[in-house]
């Protein structure tokens, strides 16, 4: 049994996310990981703070991630 989700995942699964409300479709999911990590990184304050939110439920597997209260 793989103990990180992310791994039992395909590759080349569709993620949405929605970041600052911008709503975007990727078919890489690592690349989307790759973004917002990026932005993460090279970012401060609220918009940080967002893209954390959004890089953490791709981390988890999640295929809708979203820095929005639900």
């Amino acid at each position: 049994m793989l103990k990180t989700p992310e791994l039992a995942m395909p590759k080349n699964q569709t993620v949405i996310t929605v970041c600052n409300g911008r709503h975007e479709v990727w078919t890489d999911y690592e690349e989307a990981k790759a973004y917002f990590l990026e932005m993460m990184m090279s970012t401060d304050g609220e918009e940080r703070n967002r893209a954390e939110c959004v890089y953490i439920q791709l981390l988890h597997g999640l295929v809708e991630c979203s820095d929005e209260d639900e």
